[in-house]
């Protein structure tokens, strides 16, 4: 199985009780972590809060970067924008030509997703990861990631009466910092990013729609969403995490340009055929909330969450499922990112996650139900990006279009 970023450090643990308390962090064990809080400062991981399972909980703060050239043209087809269609009509292009409609074989395929990674291993055939180096007095760019994080706070963050005055461009998120694997719903990834980005860019496309969110952690694209959809179902697995997540759509209510969309966080566990309607259940299902979703939904969103293959298998069971029930056709974008790991299996360097994600694309697309087809093709990065993250060329948008046969 592969892992997000692997790190042999320590999971924060505090004992619950007075302020104090939250300076007392011991070591436990091994836990992933995300880029983006990897390369935070360490001056900047202050706590706000413990959550229910007694880990340290941060909020961070991430400015959207309109550039005013982006603004004034981004209603219409000038410019940046026609551009980038245009490269990503030639990306599309070339990327179907190349597969010859899925015609290559697997071990060309990988090979083609390799293709120059030889040059980043050593003489004894490790890997070399080289990062950008930061710089501590450099003003922010586009290149380089330095959430701002908020003060350790002793009261609740939502009902600080300071956080009003904030811009209005200016989204606040509740994570975790390092955590174990079944918890890493809790941070932020790039994913993430490189989907709220897309999000922004065709924000025009997406005006009044329904969308449903997979997946989605802390939030962050179905809050983006949430700019000018008229209802966004926002899914996830977990109580704790749901929490978290329900907490960061309270966080952000100031966003400019909110559409005033319906946000409804629910439990959404992948590896059950039905949704959860017991009443006695925390975000559980009501009857109209399904029927509604059936109805109204033309979005599926997912970011990152293609790490595992037997999740990455019950994400597309569930997805297959619910698109066959909805009433309107369905778009779905999903971001993923490649992570280059040793394994013992191949004992080489490989993406065993990405290419168990491929081939679930496209086992979708050969699916002959007799009622659906499905077509998928990577989204070209060459959109704007309104987040400070590392754009790596590993980041990937995939947008999945169902057609129901008549």
């Amino acid at each position: 199985m592969e892992s997000p970023c692997l790190l042999r450090t320590s999971f924060y643990h505090v004992r619950p009780g007075s302020k104090e308390a939250m300076d007392d962090i011991t070591f436990r064990s091994d836990t992933v972590l995300s880029d983006i809080h990897l390369h935070m400062p360490n001056k900047s991981h202050l706590m706000v809060r413990l959550n229910t399972v007694g880990q340290p909980v941060f909020v961070s703060q991430f400015q959207i970067l309109w550039d005013e050239d982006l603004r004034d043209e981004k209603h219409s087809k000038n410019g940046f924008e026609r551009e980038a269609a245009t490269e990503q009509d030639k990306y599309s292009e070339n990327w179907r030509r190349e597969e010859g409609g899925h015609s290559i074989s697997e071990d060309e395929r990988q090979s083609r997703a390799f293709q120059g990674l030889e040059a980043l291993l050593d003489d004894d055939g490790d890997l070399e990861v080289i990062r950008k180096p930061l710089e501590e007095n450099k003003e922010h760019s586009r290149e380089t990631i330095h959430p701002i994080i908020l003060t350790k706070a002793t009261e609740d963050p939502t009902e600080d009466e300071e956080l009003e005055h904030f811009c209005q461009d200016i989204i606040k998120i509740e994570h975790t910092m390092a955590t174990p694997l079944e918890d890493v719903g809790k941070q932020i990834w790039r994913g993430a990013f490189l989907l709220a980005d897309y999000l922004l860019w065709k924000r025009d496309l997406f005006r009044n729609c329904t969308a449903l969110e997979l997946g989605a952690g802390t939030g962050l694209p179905s809050i983006i969403m949430a700019t000018v959809a008229k209802t966004v179902y926002c899914t996830d697995v977990g109580e704790d995490l749901l929490d978290m997540c329900e907490r960061n759509i309270t966080l952000n209510k100031h966003l400019r340009n909110l559409s005033g969309a319906e946000v409804k966080v629910k439990e959404l566990d992948w590896l059950k055929n039905e949704f959860c309607t017991d009443p006695g259940t925390s975000y559980s299902w009501s009857e109209e909330e399904i029927a509604d979703l059936y109805d109204s939904t033309s979005v599926i969103l997912a970011a990152d969450v293609f790490y595992d293959d037997d999740l990455t298998d019950a994400a597309f069971r569930t997805f297959y499922r619910i698109v066959h029930n909805l009433k309107n056709p369905c778009t779905v974008y999903l971001s993923i990112e490649r992570r280059l790991n040793f394994t013992l299996r191949h004992m080489d360097i490989s993406c065993d996650a990405y290419n168990h994600f491929r081939k679930c694309l496209h086992d979708l697309e050969n699916i002959t139900d007799g009622k659906m087809t499905f077509s998928a093709e990577p989204i070209k990065p060459a959109f704007p990006q309104f987040f400070v993250y590392e754009r790596v060329e590993q980041l990937e948008l995939w947008k999945v279009t169902t057609e129901t046969l008549s």
